[in-house]
């Protein structure tokens, strides 16, 4: 997976069972009927609809005549921003005609779609959860900059990290960051740096850095531990 994420076109049926993914997923429908449940709420994906997965949310997923979408896997904090349940099956205006053409570009072999499609669909989704939050009126409390924490966490593998630790990099107390972590990036605080961690890990290994290095870079008790992570995340995706 890439910076921003990795683009895939995926045909859905019948159900393999409930599962989670420790990063984002974003459906966008381009044929058929997709239902999910997704944290115990039932999403409907048709085309020109699409939902936006936070991670550790358990979902399952069922299309009784088959369906098609565009699917974005991504670790990309400001996914958060628009994971929002009013949001679930509106991705803004500008967002659809792009996912036809990623989807096209995928279908006929085009690097770039791959290249760039993750972050353009980010940018055209992004544009409009702000926009809607700015009509909701200002967030209330301390904002937190999540891309500069990210930086901040992926300087401190080398150490046990807490939700005090955070906490008090954001100029907040734990419990007003555990909530604010939930409300933002739809997980617990701790759920959260795991994902960037193994993120983190998996960028390591595909630029080919050997697993007993990679995970003592990223905070890992032995390689062994890092491997089986992998294959947890693997197996759930």
């Amino acid at each position: 997976m890439g910076p921003n994420g990795l683009l895939s076109l995926r045909h859905y049926g019948a159900s393999p069972g409930s599962h989670s993914h420790d990063h984002f997923q974003i459906l966008l429908g381009l044929s058929g009927a997709l239902d999910l449940e997704v944290a115990g709420r039932g999403v409907r994906v048709e085309p020109g609809g699409g939902c936006v997965i936070a991670p550790g949310d358990r979902h399952d997923f069922e299309s009784t005549r088959g369906s098609v979408c565009l699917v974005l896997d991504s670790a990309h904090a400001d996914w958060a921003q628009c994971a929002s349940p009013r949001r679930a099956t509106t991705p803004p205006a500008d967002a659809l005609p792009l996912a036809h053409y990623l989807a096209s570009a995928l279908r006929q072999g085009r690097p770039l779609a791959q290249a760039h499609g993750p972050a353009l669909l980010l940018e055209a989704w992004l544009t409009s959860a702000r926009a809607d939050a700015s009509a909701h009126g200002p967030t209330r409390g301390r904002t937190i900059d999540w891309a500069a924490l990210q930086q901040w966490a992926a300087q401190q593998w080398h150490r046990e990290l807490t939700v005090a630790d955070l906490a008090a990099q954001a100029h907040l107390s734990p419990s007003q960051f555990a909530a604010r972590c939930r409300d933002d990036q739809g997980m617990g605080a701790m759920a959260w740096l795991r994902g960037l961690r193994l993120a983190q890990a998996r960028v390591l290994r595909s630029a080919g850095m050997a697993v007993a290095e990679v995970a003592q870079r990223t905070g890992y008790r032995s390689p062994s531990a890092l491997t089986a992570a992998l294959r947890r995340a693997e197996h759930n995706a």
